[in-house]
């Protein structure tokens, strides 16, 4: 494959104007110093051993996660793969040096500049070289799943400035894509000399330089991770005290009540439950009687994010936010979150909700409107003057909400005739709600509410497919209604484009499944990504969570604001906890064995 002009390696003269540095923050410096030893929450002194199970659903078959054919195990990325810079998860978006020594930007960060570290190397011995890095860049920008592909077009060029040093050059004013480049994986080109990368086959997946690999698989079934013990990093500040299992499995099970129950039988090591409910009555068994299995709460201080069912505005009537409102009317949280969880969980506010980056109750303050305003014409009037989402009295039959449903309908030219929900050209109001056949939660509360949609005379289908089918039904957004959830941080960004910019509305694969078209979303995400203060971006992220949330393009359900993960008792974790501290985030890359 031949590389662009923009990516020839050319060494260029080294022009930077900042002072190459470990680290590198979304606003104001990195908290570490340039001396850290470890990440704050991590275990310099941790055992290294052990053999844990890890449980999916569904299954798999691809191990190449980085291209849209294929369905790969989720975990590959993260335990096989590296990027260029790491992570440190006790601060909003802070970075810090990997397979990079050392970073360097321009003051308006136009360009990034990574020193590459001499010592690093990918699995097979091989040193990682300025070449992988462009090569790397460029095939996943243009071949690779097109969640790389915004950067890629943001980039001017990209060009070697020595022989371990690499610069790119931005397009457009965009402070976090500094940030987001360091976060690319990194993937050997020499590899690929005869094949493209979209072309790998199980039996040749891509190499990685990560401190695990892939020694053993069964296709469809199970993956084997083992610590490679000539990992070249395991020195590295970011990575001392991590990555502490000699072996991860991953076993695939057909759905979560299955993997629920090997989990009691001992067969997979820990559970991550999201059910306050189910964690409250059906953790009794012997393993946790006698303490073979442990419980632990684990907070955090992450946003909400979005967890709930996902409307298609691409489609009629779903295109009219008065439909989308009665339908939001109808769905009774209260009594779904009581026959649920026990009403043990609250629900989602908004997109930010239990965060600084939350939309504050009532009308829009200062900063905040003053974004908003220039667009009020093409808002909901309640996205200045403030939006709550409908509560009911958590009886079963919600009659108050039910009318303002009605209302809503027939404001937006639907009256029931005979029972059934039409229009003027005597169409039926009929919804497919679709989810994964082994999705038994979703499927529980999409059960009490087509009862209620059903009352309002709206003929309603629920289809349940296989993953593969589900997968390629809402990447050609195939769907009138789906479930959604989109775990957002203390730092949002790019990211925001591909989740409710316009531009991905439009584009077969992307995650903007509600087809969110609105230039009020996508001025917003401007703000957030030029912002050169807290103050401006946190007014940006109030005024997104604002739209998206008086948009109402998704009915949400609760929140998960702890952590609650079942493990074997020898599985421990550090007592300094992250700010995205769940669990999710960190495990079990910062756990150990200890007998």
């Amino acid at each position: 494959m031949a590389l662009t002009a923009a990516a020839t390696v050319v060494f260029i003269g080294s022009q930077g104007i900042a002072d190459p540095s470990h680290g590198i923050a979304m606003y104001g410096a990195p908290a570490l110093p340039a001396d850290f030893d470890a990440l704050p929450y991590a275990n310099p002194d941790a055992p290294k051993g052990g053999r844990i199970v890890t449980g999916n659903t569904g299954a798999f078959d691809s191990l190449n996660p980085f291209v849209l054919k294929g369905n790969a195990p989720w975990q590959l990325r993260f335990f096989v793969y590296e990027s260029l810079m790491g992570r440190n998860r006790a601060e909003p978006f802070a970075l810090y040096g990997l397979l990079a020594e050392s970073i360097e930007t321009a003051p308006d960060r136009s360009w990034v500049e990574f020193t590459l570290r001499d010592e690093a190397r990918f699995s097979d011995g091989s040193p990682v070289t300025v070449e992988d890095v462009i090569w790397s860049y460029e095939t996943l920008g243009t071949e690779g799943h097109p969640r790389y592909h915004s950067l890629w077009k943001q980039m001017e060029s990209i060009q070697a400035t020595g022989p371990q040093s690499v610069r790119l050059t931005f397009n457009t004013d965009n402070r976090e894509l500094a940030l987001i480049a360091g976060l690319r994986p990194i993937l050997k080109k020499a590899q690929f000399s005869d094949d493209e990368i979209a072309d790998v086959t199980l039996n040749n997946f891509p190499i990685g330089s990560a401190p695990y690999v892939v020694s053993d698989f069964d296709p469809g079934r199970q993956v084997t991770l083992s610590r490679n013990p000539d990992y070249w990093g395991a020195d590295v500040p970011v990575r001392r005290g991590t990555n502490n299992f000699d072996e991860i499995q991953i076993d695939f099970y057909g759905d979560g009540e299955v993997l629920f129950e090997s989990f009691k039988a001992g067969s997979v090591s820990y559970a991550r439950e999201f059910n306050a409910e189910k964690w409250a009555n059906q953790y009794d068994f012997p393993a946790t009687v006698s303490g073979d299995v442990v419980k632990s709460e684990i907070p955090h201080q992450k946003p909400s994010g979005i967890t709930g069912f996902v409307m298609n505005t691409r489609r009629a009537p779903l295109n009219d936010i008065r439909v989308r409102d009665a339908l939001m009317h109808s769905f009774n949280f209260e009594y779904i979150n009581d026959t649920m969880t026990g009403g043990r969980q609250p629900r989602i506010s908004s997109f930010f909700s239990g965060s600084q980056l939350a939309m504050r109750p009532g009308a829009a303050q200062d900063e905040t409107a003053a974004l908003l305003t220039q667009f009020a014409d093409d808002l909901p009037p309640e996205t200045l003057s403030g939006y709550t989402l409908p509560a009911s009295d958590g009886s079963a039959r919600d009659r108050r909400n039910m009318r303002t449903a009605i209302k809503l309908l027939d404001e937006a030219g639907w009256d029931v005739v005979e029972g059934k929900m039409q229009n003027a050209d005597d169409e039926a109001l009929a919804l497919e709600i679709l989810l994964p056949q082994n999705d038994s939660q979703n499927k529980a509360i999409v059960d009490i509410w087509r009862k209620a949609l059903e009352n309002l005379g709206i003929d309603v289908s629920v289809s349940l497919v296989d993953n593969a089918q589900y997968a390629q039904r809402l990447g050609s957004f195939d769907f009138d209604i789906t479930k959604e959830r989109r775990a957002l941080s203390l730092s949002p960004g790019n990211e925001q484009r591909l989740y409710w910019g316009s531009d991905a509305a439009a584009q077969l694969g992307s995650r903007n499944l509600a087809g969110i078209t609105s230039p009020a979303v996508d001025a917003m995400i401007t703000e957030m990504l030029t912002a050169e203060s807290q103050k401006d971006f946190v007014a940006a992220t109030r005024a997104l969570d604002r739209i998206l949330t008086s948009g109402r393009y998704i009915i949400p359900i609760w929140t998960y604001a702890v952590g609650r993960i079942a493990h074997r008792r020898e599985m421990r974790f550090p007592d300094e906890l992250p700010i995205y501290g769940d669990g999710a985030d960190w495990m079990p890359q910062f756990w150990w064995w200890q007998d």
